[in-house]
């Protein structure tokens, strides 16, 4: 497990979706998974919730266990998280990302020092 996380949730979250490659996705699920909360990806979804202003955080990349895009209604403008994946090179039809299980990112891919 990533050793160096924050204390509570939330930053643990943040820490996480920063870590998130560019042209990759994960899940709400799986960040919670990560973080040792398996039954808490609802609680991620929340966080991810509260970073809609903030530019360092990627929550653009974090979608459901499915590749749909059920946090896009929390962005500023409704597609603006479809925007953002379709300009690292996500396809998405019908809010929902195409090839999703070869661009899935799972925390465990963390190389820790």
């Amino acid at each position: 497990m990533y050793e160096k996380l924050s204390e509570d949730f939330f930053g643990r979250v943040y820490e996480i979706v920063k870590l998130i490659p560019l042209g990759r996705v994960t899940t709400y699920g799986a960040i919670a998974n990560y973080i040792g909360l398996k039954k808490s990806a609802r609680m991620v979804g929340w966080a991810l919730n509260q970073t809609k202003y903030n530019k360092d955080i990627p929550a653009h990349r974090v979608v459901n266990r499915q590749g749909l895009l059920t946090g896009k209604q929390h962005f500023a403008v409704d597609a603006s998280m479809e925007q953002l994946l379709q300009q690292e090179g996500i396809k998405i039809e019908n809010n929902q990302i195409q090839d999703f299980q070869s661009i899935f990112w799972t925390p465990e891919e963390l190389e820790i020092d």
